[in-house]
């Protein structure tokens, strides 16, 4: 019997014993394998400094879309319909020379600091709506009036940003968008986005504002062109490009100073990164271009062409990673969000 009672404490005193040994082996192979995981990554010293500009840019990019939204958009409501039971087709549009921005604020009650969500369901697309501007009050007021209630009736979360260009220097329409694209979304992580002339309103709200799988150009036809496509590669006037197309491509360029050039480069830009440009049917993708004299500071760019042959070697390194501009103001209109920014000189 007292036999029996020792060898129980010696095999219990063994299985302690080996017990520890056990947990001590997993520990030390725990600390052996974890410290390979302060090897140091060697980087290719070849590394362009274009790569490490888009890199760069891609960081703050994804900082600035993580901040926290001003949307108020409910997680409770039912998602839209895929199609808009709101779409009314081809509208008859009206230019008063009467009218003024109160007028319009009143006809948009829904509207808060530029921005709209459909109050009775989720929308499927969050679009910002970016316009160059300077000195174009009377047509910014225009589009305002009809644009609203265009892109109400999609049932679309949007909001418009008008980027105005300070000071006297040439117009550069180009560098406005890539700004607006870079401060918008600082407000919200915009996956779609509209390059919108101000002189441009759409007639068809079958003619969607969303964007594709690729680059759309939405313009096939307009009053003063009989509503025929202006020429077989014309990518301007209004354009639709998700923001991880717009990046890939590097944005706009920033050296078209003055009227026209920069939609050509875009659409090059475009085709260099095998992308196909998409359009809606011409029956529907149908403006009116609100008549107006050519601006002062907005003079022919008499450079266009030769800087549409560089396009192919410039891409990479002119566009949003290397766009310079000092914003001056951002104001939080009912109908709009204006930011004025300072882009400099040619």
């Amino acid at each position: 019997m007292g036999l029996c009672t020792a060898l129980k404490k010696v095999s219990r005193r063994v299985k302690i014993v080996v017990l520890v040994g056990l947990l001590l082996w997993v520990l030390a192979w725990k600390a052996t394998f974890s410290g390979e995981t302060d090897k140091t990554v060697h980087v290719n010293s070849a590394s362009t400094q274009t790569l490490v500009r888009e890199e760069k840019l891609r960081e703050q990019l994804n900082t600035w879309t993580a901040a926290p939204s001003f949307s108020n958009i409910s997680a409770e409501k039912v998602d839209c319909p895929e199609e808009s039971p709101l779409l009314v087709g081809a509208s008859k549009l009206s230019f008063e020379s009467s009218l003024n921005l109160k007028d319009v604020e009143n006809e948009n009650k829904g509207v808060t600091k530029g921005e709209y969500e459909p109050s009775d369901c989720k929308a499927m697309h969050s679009v910002a709506i970016l316009i160059p501007h300077r000195n174009r009050e009377k047509h910014l007021l225009y589009l305002l009036q009809n644009l609203h209630p265009f892109l109400q009736r999609q049932q679309l979360h949007y909001a418009i940003y008008v980027i105005h260009q300070a000071g006297d220097a040439t117009f550069n329409r180009a560098k406005l968008l890539n700004a607006g694209y870079l401060e918008a979304i600082k407000d919200f992580s915009w996956e779609c986005f509209i390059f919108h002339d101000v002189d441009l309103v759409p007639e068809n709200d079958h003619n969607l504002y969303i964007c594709d799988q690729q680059p759309k150009h939405l313009v096939v036809g307009r009053n003063v062109t009989g509503y025929k496509l202006r020429y077989k590669g014309y990518f301007g006037g209004v354009t639709a490009m998700t923001k991880d197309q717009f990046f890939q491509v590097n944005g706009f360029s920033n050296s078209y100073w003055g009227w026209g050039g920069e939609d050509d480069d875009l659409r090059v830009r475009v085709e260099l990164q095998k992308l196909k440009i998409l359009r809606p049917p011409a029956d529907v993708a149908r403006y009116t271009m609100v008549f107006h004299k050519r601006d002062s500071g907005n003079q022919v760019n008499r450079n266009r062409m030769k800087l549409l042959g560089q396009t192919t070697k410039m891409w990479r390194t002119d566009g949003l990673n290397s766009c310079k501009y000092e914003t001056l103001s951002i104001a939080r209109y009912p109908l709009y969000v204006n930011i004025t920014v300072d882009i400099g000189r040619q």
